[in-house]
């Protein structure tokens, strides 16, 4: 359990692979923009067996990837006549990674819409840019700057050692356990009524994560794993 939190964060980046490993089998996603983040996607696909295509307009990244994908294409998809001719249409899943180029995101993911790609990812730098490709219809939008960002923040500002928000503001959360939850049992101390938070893990120093129950007690300077709403969450570990 030593590493609850890491699996916990790739299962959360990893859905664009499980989801379609269980609707349809079909392993093969259409990459558009080979930046730092289109590449670390692609490759990480890859890896676990998938077959890519990466498209660029960039004929230096492309050439620079081609070794690493299994097909690649200096292409501008903004022109729906090129989506075609590459077939990414029989493709189940197309990941849009330009985020700089807020014109051309929208252009490439209205045309796979068009195009009938049944599961389209974006990458979104901005809510206002996530906010029109999700009016476009593009099936899953990514913030990655401000996910990151936003998960930086809490661990700054408190005593969480780890954030990671789910959707529906849902958390789950890394922290030094608050002294007024020490001492009892957690079935006794009444954690989930009193504070709207649930302790699913436990830490002692110099031993690994285990799951925490109603009979654990949590002593002073244990690392907890902590899930509930994000506000209650937070006035949790703000606790003294």
């Amino acid at each position: 359990m030593a590493n609850y939190l890491h699996h916990l964060r790739q299962r959360r980046r990893q859905r664009l692979t499980q989801h379609h490993i269980r609707s349809t089998g079909d392993q093969r996603v259409v990459v558009i923009g080979l930046g730092r983040f289109g590449f670390s996607l692609a490759n990480e696909l890859m890896r676990r067996g998938w077959d890519v295509l990466g498209i660029d307009t960039d004929s230096r990244l492309v050439q620079k990837y081609s070794d690493s994908l299994t097909h690649s294409a200096v292409a501008d998809c903004t022109d729906p006549q090129v989506l075609n001719q590459l077939g990414v249409a029989d493709f189940p899943s197309a990941v849009v990674g330009i985020g700089t180029d807020i014109e051309a995101s929208i252009l490439i993911s209205s045309n796979l819409l068009e195009a009938g790609v049944p599961n389209i990812w974006a990458k979104a730098i901005s809510r206002q840019h996530g906010q029109i490709l999700e009016r476009l219809g593009v099936h899953h939008v990514v913030l990655p700057e401000h996910e990151m960002g936003e998960r930086v923040a809490h661990l700054v500002t408190g005593r969480m050692l780890d954030f990671i928000q789910f959707d529906d503001d849902y958390a789950l959360v890394k922290t030094v356990t608050p002294v007024t939850a020490t001492g009892r049992p957690l079935g006794e101390s009444q954690v989930r009524s009193r504070y709207g938070v649930t302790v699913v893990g436990i830490k002692r120093p110099g031993e690994d994560f285990t799951y925490a129950t109603a009979e654990t007690v949590v002593e002073k300077g244990d690392i907890i794993i902590v899930t509930g709403k994000t506000g209650a969450v937070e006035e949790f570990t703000d606790l003294p």
